[in-house]
């Protein structure tokens, strides 16, 4: 029998003219990378936070990873970072994740942790480091290989503080120097995300600013190589959404790095502080997966939503948990927008008809029906609510015992 709340949301979502079935099929086929790094310990500038029970190997991180893919049925891939994960046996690291009941994801090459890179990586005036730089990223495409990951996702924290410290024009030759060798090593069905930042750590200037210079080097390198959007990585009031219908319609929109911000890159929990970003995100993009033109829509079908969080204050599964929860209530909403009252109100000029199209669905209360389509799958309503009533946190009190006390 289904629930009243339920049978009130169906009734007015019909109402209004909603295919409910289609948008429950939707919502259901929600993909959501997690990152293995956000089940360690992590820390900020300033100290490194040692959390009872943080997944301390790469098999730890995957076996959390499964559990809230257990728990919610929406995350059925984990990303590496390497060396972070490093495996002597790739292939057999593969087939761990299977055995899980996941898969591996992106694979996330580090250029930023070693002290060769305190001047640059890709874009360091030392031949040398440039070309050990490179060689890591092809040792990342081989991984990606070997582990039947097809995305390398590419952050570079290459920059300078002063100016005068490096050639700015000579620094972009080389990042495309390197990148063009590595866009030559990909599979065919394999992708490079190049992702932006446009300040961090260096405070003068950032090689990769922002999604303009991102898109111009993939459009460079060739159709496989896409831009990924980090909702992190913009100066307050960037218009993100603006920037995801863009790239959708040039055909360059690879993937999103999911978290919440209220300065800068604050690595808090997708959805905590700006919800109604992150649905007017999933808005472009719902409404471009409708587009006549099957170019659009073809664009929308690749984008890869990733969760990149490194918990420093929360507990890391619950924080994993919750994320992934926020995200889903946002794309439920967004799949709520009635297209037809908003396009009309656009063409007649009505603004605050089309507001009001857009705002009415990001106000519905979505948990009746996020609730439906988990217990339709078999899966626990509140998935939250399941994870602190079941064993798992018990592993991990064990684990935490098990080993070295706090390790990471």
């Amino acid at each position: 029998m289904k629930d009243r709340d339920y049978v009130r949301f169906e009734d007015k979502q019909l109402a209004r003219g909603i295919d409910v079935a289609e948008t429950k099929r939707k919502l259901a086929g929600l993909e959501i990378e997690l990152p293995t790094w956000g089940f360690g310990d992590s820390g900020t500038r300033f100290k490194v936070f040692r959390a009872r029970g943080a997944a301390r190997t790469v098999r730890e991180k995957l076996e959390d990873a499964a559990e809230v893919h257990r728990l919610t049925g929406a995350c059925p891939s984990a990303a590496i970072h390497i060396p972070w994960d490093r495996a002597d046996d790739y292939g057999a690291l593969r087939r761990e994740a299977e055995s899980l009941g996941i898969r591996i994801g992106a694979v996330n090459p580090n250029l930023f942790q070693e002290d060769d890179y305190r001047l640059g990586s890709v874009t360091h005036a030392d031949p040398a480091v440039r070309r050990r730089a490179t060689a890591h990223l092809l040792e990342c495409v081989e991984i990606a290989r070997q582990t039947g990951s097809r995305d390398l996702s590419l952050w570079f924290a290459d920059g300078t503080n002063y100016p005068g410290q490096g050639d700015l024009r000579k620094r972009k030759g080389w990042m495309l120097e390197s990148l063009e060798q590595v866009y030559q090593a990909l599979d065919p069905d394999m992708r490079l995300l190049i992702e932006y930042k446009f300040f961090e750590p260096g405070f003068y200037h950032t090689d990769l600013a922002d999604w303009g210079m991102a898109h111009q080097l993939a459009v460079r390198l060739g159709p496989q190589a896409e831009v990924l959007v980090d909702t992190g990585h913009h100066a307050p009031g960037t218009n993100v959404e603006h920037i995801a219908a863009y790239l959708i319609d040039e055909g360059r929109l690879g993937g999103f790095h999911f978290n919440g911000r209220k300065y800068a890159d604050d690595d808090l929990i997708a959805g905590s502080i700006n919800p109604y970003e992150l649905f007017l995100i999933f808005h472009q993009i719902v409404s471009a997966s409708a587009d006549s033109d099957p170019r659009i829509r073809s664009a929308t079908e690749r984008i890869a939503y990733m969760i990149d969080q490194s918990p420093n204050i929360e507990p890391k599964l619950e924080a994993a948990i919750r994320t992934v929860c926020n995200v889903q209530t946002q794309y439920a909403k967004a799949l709520l927008v009635h297209a037809d009252s908003l396009r009309e109100a656009q063409e007649s000029g009505d603004v605050l008809a089309a507001e009001n199209a857009v705002r009415e669905a990001f106000e519905f209360d979505v948990s009746p029906l996020l609730q439906a389509v988990r217990e339709e799958r078999g899966l626990p309503a509140d998935p939250m609510a399941a994870y602190r009533a079941g064993d798992y946190r018990r592993r991990l009190e064990a684990r935490a015992a098990s080993g070295s006390a706090f390790q990471g």
